[in-house]
């Protein structure tokens, strides 16, 4: 999967190019048979105004990473992937570093896919656990 991966990761980071992921410095950086993982540096811009990271921006990056994830693991030429629901629970502060988020799928259905997507911090600490729903429209 070497070779491929690189390809995919570079294409899922060029998609990033004037969007939100871009602003917020999100980048894709492995995947796997059944994952995708991304990074988001943790700066004053992603703070909340008493200096940690903004809860917001921690969902930002959980549906990115999970939407991302979507059009990978499905037939993107076929359909849009759109999400339709997340939650989170927000369980450490970080003020600064990295952030890095791990989408695994819970549910990998033809129309709906339920993913579990883990936020953890440079020393591999749990920072939030998120769950994101996705609906696969046909491109038609």
């Amino acid at each position: 999967m070497g070779e491929h991966k690189d390809k995919i990761l570079e294409v899922c980071n060029n998609s990033s190019k004037n969007t939100l992921m871009e602003t917020l410095g999100i980048t894709y950086v492995d995947m796997g048979e059944d994952f995708l993982v991304a990074k988001m540096p943790v700066t004053p811009s992603v703070h909340q105004p008493d200096g940690v990271l903004h809860g917001g921006a921690t969902v930002a990056l959980a549906e990115s990473v999970g939407s991302m994830a979507s059009y990978i693991f499905l037939n993107a030429a076929e359909y849009f992937v759109r999400g339709i629901e997340i939650s989170a629970n927000h369980v450490k502060s970080v003020k600064d570093g990295f952030v890095f988020a791990k989408a695994s799928f819970i549910h990998k259905g033809r129309t709906t896919q339920v993913w579990d997507i883990r936020i953890t911090n440079e020393d591999d600490q749990l920072i939030s656990v998120c769950k994101l729903t996705t609906i696969a429209l046909p491109k038609k």
